[in-house]
């Protein structure tokens, strides 16, 4: 086997960013005219001056009657001014026919020419018309209810400016202007391919070992998002010849950019392939980022080449740190303005000295204001992003920031949406389920899954609406009540049978009770467990029937029901618990061992807030009784 590469320099992110750009022009790539319907979205290229009036005329803003108003002065329900009729009946598109002069009034439609010597307009509301005249019962004031020409827009005027982006509200004031064409930017090309033989396109079956493409997915939006056009190139094998094909191929765009092979391990072909690129080429392979540390900067005849990191999260951070914003410039738009808020930290976060990190953060309010929760699931997680509301930087000489620290987020929209309803602790599909009812019901909900043990803090702390939870007392083994203190309420929420699980067929768990299987499992040392994380209410019974024994396996945490179900089905472990529920969705065996309440904790001083109450009827109610029930689930009114 031939000895691993290394990176060939790793550098700081502000370096990395230097080398890039200081070889590109960050300028647009041209213009071109398009229809006006094809326009949304686009950014215009040369600044947009009226060339008419708008209006064009002087209008009634009002159905009435056109009037000079001090013919009007003095007029009241008790005292009339009374005017004749010119004749004339002006509706939009009706150049009018008669002066007004003195004494006298023209009926006028909303959007009617304002005829010669008129100078108000009276509303209909505030007349009487009949017998050739009108009774006026409420005074005007010279402009009453009159849009003048060019009040709105004025001939010669500039009214929107090369940059900005055209919204549907722009197109109307285009099209008010006339214009059925429009000079805007032309959209960058930017070719997207992923690269692995383990990587496999959307809709296509998924063999063991393998993982969906999300990272075209996401970055081609972001493409798309940033103004430019994404040339979607699919999935490449890892192949030398295939890949230099595929970069061939991306070459004829504006920017090239596909993850994966970055890490310069042997089997990883895809800085090969771009090392061969010339004036200048590879311009920065490693930055001291985390995540992100893999990525790989290039430029060739004036175009970006870069290989993001194949983990998702990675893979994201890198693009909107490195590449977005030469997408943007390239697509005529200004640097992107992020906004920032000030949090603190719930908890002692650990950095590695080095490396500038980006953490994503979700967003809870307090009544001492925002606390960011760590969104902790790795960089190969594909829901980090879609769930966080921001991220906070850690300096690469940080290594600890304390619980309470005060931090800058950046969000990653524009403004921060707060949730209605803030879900924090134990994740389960019926909370799942219940959540989905609440979302279609229209609450914005914000869920993070900590931990039964998480959960309850948070709920003590005040930074959640509720926590779900399923933590066994252990001197009582009573669940969840035993642990709340005087400012926390609980709500029954449904019964969940744990129990052992293992594959169908195996001798040391099959056709046995919970004791005898475990007896059984610890007693071989080649029956490796996978355990649950410290802190869960599935790890605390556990611990509790291991009594102290760690089997082969034990130090394997995972955080999830799912995770352990999973690492058996794959036969990466033999046994661990989990809830029947789970089991029957993967086909595994399933010994009872034992009944947990699944619960729900509520701060007292958020007990009467309408999404929590709108929380509780849902959960009391027999459609969500039935719908848990299904789910295999206990309901809390078959125990209480």
């Amino acid at each position: 086997m031939k000895p691993q590469s290394q990176f060939l320099q790793v550098v700081t992110r502000d370096e990395a960013e230097k080398r890039f750009r200081e070889h590109l022009t960050l300028a647009p790539l041209g213009s071109e005219t398009i229809p006006l319907h094809a326009a949304l979205g686009r950014v215009l290229a040369e600044d947009v001056t009226a060339s008419i009036d708008v209006p064009g005329f002087d209008r009634s803003n009002v159905d009435g009657f056109a009037v000079q108003a001090a013919d009007t002065w003095g007029a009241m329900e008790e005292t009339v001014r009374t005017l004749a009729l010119t004749g004339d009946t002006l509706a939009p598109g009706i150049v009018p026919r008669h002066e007004v002069p003195a004494g006298m009034a023209t009926a006028i439609a909303t959007g009617g020419m304002l005829p010669r010597g008129a100078d108000a307009v009276v509303m209909i509301e505030h007349t009487d018309a009949g017998n050739g005249q009108v009774e006026i019962r409420r005074a005007a004031t010279e402009g009453e209810n009159v849009s003048y020409a060019g009040t709105d827009i004025a001939r010669g005027e500039t009214v929107m400016r090369a940059g900005q982006r055209l919204s549907s509200r722009e197109i109307g004031v285009l099209a008010a202007l006339g214009l059925a064409e429009v000079i805007v930017q032309r959209k960058p090309r930017v070719a997207i391919f992923s690269t692995g033989n383990e990587i496999v396109a959307p809709g296509a079956p998924l063999p063991t070992g393998a993982v969906y493409d999300s990272n075209a997915a996401i970055i081609g939006a972001a493409v798309e998002e940033l103004g430019g056009e994404p040339v979607r190139l699919g999935v490449i094998p890892d192949d030398e010849a295939a890949l230099s094909a595929a970069l061939a191929k991306g070459l004829s765009c504006d920017a090239v950019v596909f993850s994966g092979g970055t890490s310069k391990g042997e089997g990883d072909l895809s800085y090969r392939v771009v090392a061969a690129l010339k004036d200048p080429g590879i311009v920065a392979h490693g930055v001291a980022l985390k995540p992100g540390k893999p990525v790989c900067l290039a430029v060739t005849d004036g175009k970006p080449v870069v290989i993001l990191p194949g983990f998702p999260t990675s893979a994201v951070f890198t693009f909107h740190e490195f590449l977005a914003p030469v997408i943007r410039a390239f697509a005529g738009l200004p640097p992107e303005q992020r906004a920032q808020v000030p949090a603190t930290l719930p908890m002692r976060v650990n950095s590695e000295r080095g490396r500038t990190e980006y953490l994503l953060v979700g967003l809870v309010p307090t009544d001492g204001g925002l606390v960011a929760y760590p969104m902790g699931k790795g960089s190969g997680s594909v829901t980090t992003f879609s769930g966080a509301d921001g991220f906070i930087t850690i300096g690469q000489h940080t290594e600890i920031l304390d619980a309470g620290a005060p931090v800058q987020v950046q969000l990653l929209s524009e403004e921060l949406d707060p949730a209605d309803l803030i879900l924090i602790g134990s994740q389960c599909v019926g909370l799942d389920w219940l959540s989905g009812e609440l979302i279609r019901q229209g609450l914005r909900i914000k869920a993070m899954s900590v931990g039964s043990t998480g959960g309850l803090t948070a709920a003590r702390r005040g930074e959640c609406d509720i926590a779900g939870i399923h933590l066994m007392d252990p001197a009582t083994g009573e669940y969840n009540r035993p642990l709340l203190t005087p400012d926390l309420e609980l709500i029954y929420g449904y019964g969940r049978m744990q129990g052992l699980v293992f594959r169908p067929g195996d001798v040391r768990f099959e056709g046995r009770d919970a004791s005898s299987a475990m007896g059984a499992a610890i007693s071989d040392a080649n029956c490796t467990m996978v355990n649950r994380n410290a802190g869960s209410g599935t790890r605390i019974l556990l611990d509790r029937l291991l009594d102290g024994v760690k089997p082969a396996g034990y130090g394997v945490q995972t955080k999830s029901h799912n995770a352990v179900a999973v690492a058996v089905a794959q036969q990466r472990a033999d046994w661990g618990m989990a809830i029947d529920t789970v089991a029957r969705q993967y086909g595994l065996g399933f010994i009872p061992v034992q009944e947990e309440h699944y619960d729900f904790v509520i701060p007292k001083h958020r007990l009467e807030r309408a999404p929590v109450q709108a929380f509780i009827r849902l959960l009391r109610s027999p459609q969500a009784q039935r719908a848990l029930r299904d789910l295999g689930f206990r309901a809390a009114a078959d125990y209480i």
